[in-house]
């Protein structure tokens, strides 16, 4: 259950559809924004924001009862220890906060671990800049722990790091067991990918028939679900698997590769970005699942760009967002604008995997 009713500062940048996410992100951890905060650059030297600034933060705090604050940037610790001391209060960085998220969002024991090994890996910095900062004699309390506490406690780190690590290797085996076992079938296998909360989810219950639960809170699927479906005579396997968000660090995509190497193995992956966002936005999806893929060494020619929520955008509106893309136009056959939610252009989507299943057949038997 997501806790509720967290008074809490968020400081972001002025661009709306940031500030926006931002918020979302927050509301999906259970946090209350009660003021809002931005600034054109969050990554100053000393507290990520400039002095007065953060000395305004400091007195908003104190003015509003403010008992959190949650800063939409990823903060070197030095800059996390600089404002929360400054501050006297606790400052969740995005990195700390998407990894609140995924906590709370993880269902089953392997997104648990996979998540876990991402917290590790966080904690594990932020206890070596402790140790830092103690040899220089400076107190920092916001990190809890003494110096001698803090090389005990990073050496468990590291100790339940491998262990996790080791559980993961066990769980990677198990499925490139399950991948030889389908490749042996012979049929063929799509993953459906994007960005946080573009509707993959429910573009995987209308193609499998499946009943997954779909939310507008970001994270919903942080695990990948596969059904086989016989389509024209022929067996598909369709995964839904775990959304993307922009500045993800690479640590996290690793703790999550288990999940994510079923993208190195299909056949066809369905990049789903969402129409009714703004072109900046829709960039951003964009970006943030090409980083992702890039990281896995994903073929990118493998890729089938699904436009969806046409439902709620009129059709010159969305050909024109496309086109700034560079994505939709007549020589790319591999884009296709459809409604998950109504069905919109399903048909032409399973016409445009069906095609592109016999042509990678094609190139195989070549």
């Amino acid at each position: 259950m997501i806790p509720v009713n967290k008074p809490t500062i968020l400081i972001t940048y002025p661009a709306k559809h940031i500030a926006s996410e931002a918020k979302s992100l927050a509301e999906s951890a259970g946090y209350s924004v009660v003021h809002v905060v931005t600034q054109r650059h969050l990554t100053r030297s000393k507290f990520g924001i400039g002095k007065g600034k953060a000395d305004e933060v400091r007195e908003l705090i104190n003015s509003l009862n403010i008992e959190f604050v949650i800063f939409d940037e990823i903060l070197k610790p030095t800059q996390q220890y600089n404002l929360a001391k400054l501050c006297e209060t606790d400052i969740i960085d995005r990195e700390k906060l998407i990894l609140e998220i995924f906590r709370l969002r993880s269902s089953n024991e392997e997104s648990k671990i996979q998540i876990k090994l991402a917290e590790l890996h966080y904690e594990a910095v932020r206890i070596k800049e402790k140790v830092r900062l103690a040899k220089r004699g400076e107190q920092p309390g916001f990190f809890g722990l003494g110096k001698y506490d803090a090389d005990v406690h990073l050496l468990d780190i590291k100790r339940r790091i491998s262990v996790l690590r080791k559980k993961l290797i066990k769980e990677e085996k198990r499925k490139f067991l399950q991948r030889t076992g389908r490749a042996r079938s012979g049929f063929p296998t799509v993953s459906i990918i994007g960005y946080t909360s573009v509707g993959k989810t429910t573009l995987f219950n209308l193609l499998t028939g499946e009943t997954k639960l779909v939310g507008m809170e970001l994270f919903t699927t942080l695990s990948t679900s596969s059904r086989i479906v016989n389509i024209k005579g022929g067996k598909i396997m369709f995964s839904d698997t775990v959304g993307f968000i922009s500045k993800l660090p690479a640590y996290m995509i690793d703790a999550f590769k288990s999940t994510l190497h079923e993208l190195i193995f299909s056949n066809i992956i369905l990049l789903v970005l969402d129409l009714s966002q703004s072109y900046e936005m829709l960039k951003k999806q964009l970006s943030s699942s090409f980083t992702v893929l890039i990281h896995l060494r994903v073929s990118i020619a493998k890729i089938i760009y699904v436009f969806n929520k046409m439902d709620l955008v009129n059709l010159e509106d969305a050909r024109d967002k496309c086109e700034k893309l560079g994505i939709l136009n007549q020589s790319n056959k591999n884009a296709v604008m459809i409604s998950s939610k109504s069905g919109m252009n399903v048909d032409v989507l399973l016409e445009t995997i069906l095609s592109k299943i016999y042509l990678s057949m094609m190139k195989v038997d070549n």
